[in-house]
């Protein structure tokens, strides 16, 4: 089974090489997409992903049209605090992307505009918060999609 991870312009080391470590966990390909706010010889990414980064099937974009242009025929699953469809709501399948924006934004407003069909949140029960920590939010997500398709 294989789900797609897919990260735009990460921001923060540590949140990466945690997802990497998921998704090396789970059967998971990730796709980082560039701008990225560290570099990938990082120590804080090497440290959160510690030595199963070179196991990992990690695919690098130098932009988010290159990203779209390589998988324009994927099904997308995008994940935003402004969606209104809740993740459980997703109907998992093999080959699936999961797409994330960046920490301090989120996605970009084209993305959310082009695809709100497929624009899902995580549900949150305090108006205390705005958003969950990225690697949390991908680890709900990613579990969700392995409970479904077990």
């Amino acid at each position: 089974m294989s789900l797609n991870i897919v990260l735009f312009e990460p921001e923060i080391p540590n949140n990466t090489g945690n997802i990497g470590r998921l998704a090396l966990a789970t059967g998971s390909k990730l796709h980082l997409v560039k701008p990225f706010g560290f570099e990938i010889s990082d120590s804080r990414l090497k440290r959160a992903g510690l030595d199963y980064w070179q196991h990992l099937d990690v695919i690098i974009y130098e932009s988010i049209e290159a990203f779209f242009s390589k998988n324009k025929d994927a099904k997308f699953a995008f994940f935003s605090s402004h969606g209104e469809q809740s993740h459980w709501d997703i109907k998992f399948e093999e080959n699936l992307f999961l797409v994330f924006g960046k920490e301090s934004a989120g996605l970009p407003k084209s993305i959310i505009e082009t695809y709100e069909e497929h624009l899902y949140k995580i549900p949150l029960y305090s108006e205390h918060i705005r958003s969950l920590n990225l690697a949390n939010a991908v680890g709900i997500v990613t579990y969700e999609g392995l409970r479904q398709l077990n």
